[in-house]
């Protein structure tokens, strides 16, 4: 297994500043056009499923490359998690989608991010281990044709990348949308776009303790939540996952899963969700900035999905009123 490097590097386009512009511009219609159908909400991950409250202990003895921001001490912190959708429509959730796991660690102090200082940190994750494409400028792309309905931006991958291209790209996408989901207490999550560990580039995941049994109610994934929050507590262990080489673990290539056998995994924290009524939070989750760039200093995104990723959340946040 190779080791942890801080070889890492970012690479930013000469163009990126306009096409960052642009990724404003195409978040904003989006999210004006599914409001206008659906209500005030987020651009995408627009449906929330539930919301729990939890804990996240994080360990004592870590290594010395995981030992940064928020993992440089062992301790407790009080946590909010919000699961939902990944799509920009309201829709049944047996429909394919991405789903999402959202958390944010409170009781944190230190440099932010954004600049000034910060009292929490995110993380956003979902079912997947890499991005359908690429790049932003390919997401943004299908998210523009995509805006009056899904078939336009398959008609969209068709039109951009010819016969061949377009059919990758559909397979691609159809398959990740079509992953069988065990359920949010029994699948893996992943931030899948990098973001630092003080000098050391990581991917941030999230892992189900105890080998816990996939949902029994698999086309009601919210009931099976709810039971299990019912009845008792949801363990789940944050992984870091670290850059070893640019071939190996790329940075700005988020299509490209990084492979658990050539790369540094290190549990950093303990994330338990216990015995709760999950509508105690809905509305706390509902109304909160989930934001990738929400964090601390110590633990900056990095990439250019990343950064166009900065200016999706702040242009999605001001059109719910929430920036």
């Amino acid at each position: 297994m190779k080791q942890p490097s801080t070889g890492w590097r970012e690479h930013v386009a000469p163009d990126e500043a306009a096409h960052l512009v642009r990724v404003a511009k195409v978040i904003g219609e989006l999210q004006r056009a599914k409001s206008k159908k659906f209500g005030q909400g987020r651009a995408l991950h627009r449906k929330q499923l539930l919301a729990a409250t939890g804990m996240l202990e994080v360990l004592d003895g870590l290594p010395e490359h995981a030992r940064h921001g928020l993992f440089a001490q062992p301790g407790r912190h009080r946590a909010l998690v919000r699961l939902s959708n990944g799509g920009p429509d309201i829709q049944a959730d047996r429909t394919p989608d991405i789903r999402g796991f959202a958390l944010k660690v409170l009781d944190v102090s230190g440099e932010s991010a954004l600049g000034g200082t910060t009292d929490h940190q995110d993380f956003l994750m979902i079912n997947q281990d890499r991005a359908p494409g690429a790049s932003s400028r390919e997401f943004i792309d299908f998210m523009e044709a995509a805006t009056p309905g899904p078939l336009s931006g398959i008609l969209h991958l068709f039109k951009a990348h010819g016969l061949g291209g377009g059919m990758s790209r559909v397979r691609d996408l159809f398959g990740m949308l079509n992953k069988k989901f065990n359920g949010f207490a029994a699948e893996r999550f992943n931030t899948v776009a990098p973001l630092c560990c003080g000098p050391y580039a990581v991917r941030v995941r999230l892992a189900p303790a105890g080998n816990p049994p996939p949902a029994s109610r698999a086309q009601d994934i919210v009931a099976d939540m709810r039971e299990r929050l019912a009845v008792g507590s949801v363990t789940y262990s944050l992984e870091l996952q670290f850059f070893v080489d640019e071939a190996t673990t790329p940075i700005e290539d988020t299509s490209v899963a990084w492979p658990d056998a050539e790369t540094p995994i290190v549990t950093v924290a303990r994330l338990v969700l216990p015995q709760q009524g999950v509508d105690a939070a809905a509305a706390e989750a509902e109304a909160a900035r989930f934001d990738p760039w929400s964090g601390l200093a110590a633990h900056r995104p990095l990439g250019e999905i990343m950064r166009a990723r900065k200016v999706a959340y702040f242009e999605s946040q001001k059109g719910r009123n929430a920036a």
